[in-house]
């Protein structure tokens, strides 16, 4: 067991609040900051605010070892390093909005002004490259009238979680990676991870940001490429999955990413890879390739849509069922869902939309109040026709018997019983 320490994270989010139970879970003391008094208060009474897979279960079971609150006060105080994890959202420009990060920086710069131990500060938060060296840091030294790297600490740890595997993928990653600004927060980053056997990246702080864009824009990437193939294939009549079998043998390729269908969503893919084409344009570098990667994306679940007009071509009135409205399984998540896009599109052909999610419709009705929520899948297929939007596994259980199935997410499991089952990219 390495050295246990007090940590303080800033943000209960999807990153703030699995870093904090993960960290809980190795056994360190985790105060979690949020300003949402609600989400506060759950976290409190060991009910995570938002689903994610296994998370609420380790809040429970190390309750012990986690305290949520409103005072930044009390979590600079009490802790020796603090992970901002807050939002970083889009402008309409595509550049990322720093309100969030300089609101938490503001916030802890104010206690850690009088504090007399050494703080260090980690930017967890996905930033474009030079944002904690040149906005963070200057800030920090500005309100606190100190110097950093001799009063304080800085660094920059940028996250590789998936939702949906977030918690497995905290506690089993394939890398971990920090910048730091001060050998002091080195060294303090180094005992944290010294349990993990993966390997560990120490860099600079501007060199860890970029490789978080970079690792997104070039997954994204991935994904729009097997999309064109996919495309191709689907004209050809083959197997667009054969191929990504194929080419993923390779082991300068690799398998995973290549599962063409409707394209990418979700908080972090296109937040960060027109974040990356917004601060390129700034600089007046050329961002060719990323750009395409975003408008093949966003072209992909429209082809669904003719697919299903294929089989029928005048959607006024028609019924239609969506299953998933999600961005992927085992999340509750809809930021940038291809499901926006395919109902959005099916009001535009004046069908009727009735849809079922495990665990996002609460979400969805925030956007769409005036569509059909079913309470259970089986309902979805009373319908004209049904589109799969997300992968659930329930989903694979369903009986399609008579029904015109327009697959987006390759659940080859309702082929096996649909009247007519057609895939976007198969």
């Amino acid at each position: 067991m390495g050295v246990l320490m007090n940590i303080s994270v800033i943000g209960a989010g999807y990153v703030g609040l699995v870093n904090a139970a993960c960290f809980a879970k190795l056994g360190h003391q985790v105060i979690c900051v949020d300003v949402d008094k609600e989400k506060v208060d759950k976290i409190n009474q060991s009910i995570s605010p938002i689903y994610e897979k296994d998370l609420e279960e380790i809040i429970k079971k190390y309750k012990k070892n986690i305290y949520a609150t409103t005072s930044y006060k009390e979590a600079v105080e009490k802790s020796d390093i603090t992970f901002i994890c807050v939002g970083t959202p889009s402008k309409k420009n595509g550049d990322i909005d720093l309100l969030f990060v300089d609101q938490a920086t503001k916030e802890i710069a104010i206690y850690l002004k009088n504090k007399k131990s050494f703080h260090s500060v980690v930017v967890k938060s996905t930033v474009v490259p030079g944002t904690t060296q040149n906005h963070v840091l200057p800030l920090l030294e500005e309100i606190t009238q100190k110097k950093a790297g001799v009063d304080f600490g800085v660094g920059m740890n940028p996250e590789f979680l998936r939702e949906g595997a977030a918690v497995y993928d905290f506690l089993h990653p394939d890398r971990i990676v920090y910048g730091y600004y001060d050998d002091h927060t080195k060294k303090l980053l180094s005992l944290l991870y010294s349990d993990f056997s993966c390997p560990i990246v120490e860099t600079s702080l501007t060199v860890a940001e970029m490789i978080k864009y970079a690792s997104n824009c070039f997954l994204a990437t991935k994904i729009s490429f097997i999309n064109e193939i996919g495309n191709l294939c689907k004209r050809l009549g083959i197997d667009s999955y054969e191929v990504a079998e194929g080419i993923g043998l390779d082991d300068r390729i690799g398998r995973a990413f290549l599962d063409s269908g409707i394209g990418w969503g979700g908080s972090c893919f296109g937040k960060d890879v027109n974040a990356l084409i917004a601060f390129a344009k700034e600089i007046k570098e050329p961002c060719n390739i990323i750009q395409s990667v975003v408008q093949v994306n966003e072209q992909q679940p429209l082809r669904l849509i003719s697919v299903l007009k294929k089989h029928i071509p005048l959607l006024k009135g028609k019924i239609i069922g969506v299953l998933g409205l999600s961005f992927k399984p085992n999340t509750d998540d809809i930021r940038d869902s291809r499901s926006i896009i395919l109902v959005k599109n099916l009001f535009e052909e004046n069908a009727q939309v009735k849809v079922y999610d495990p665990k996002a419709m609460n979400h969805f009705k925030k956007l769409f109040s005036d569509i059909i929520y079913c309470d259970n899948a089986k309902d979805v297929l009373d319908a004209d026709a049904v589109i799969i939007a997300t992968a659930w596994d329930e989903f694979k259980k369903l009986d399609y018997k008579g029904k015109i199935v327009i697959d987006g997410r390759r659940l080859l499991e309702a082929k096996k019983t649909a009247k007519i089952y057609e895939g976007v990219c198969w």
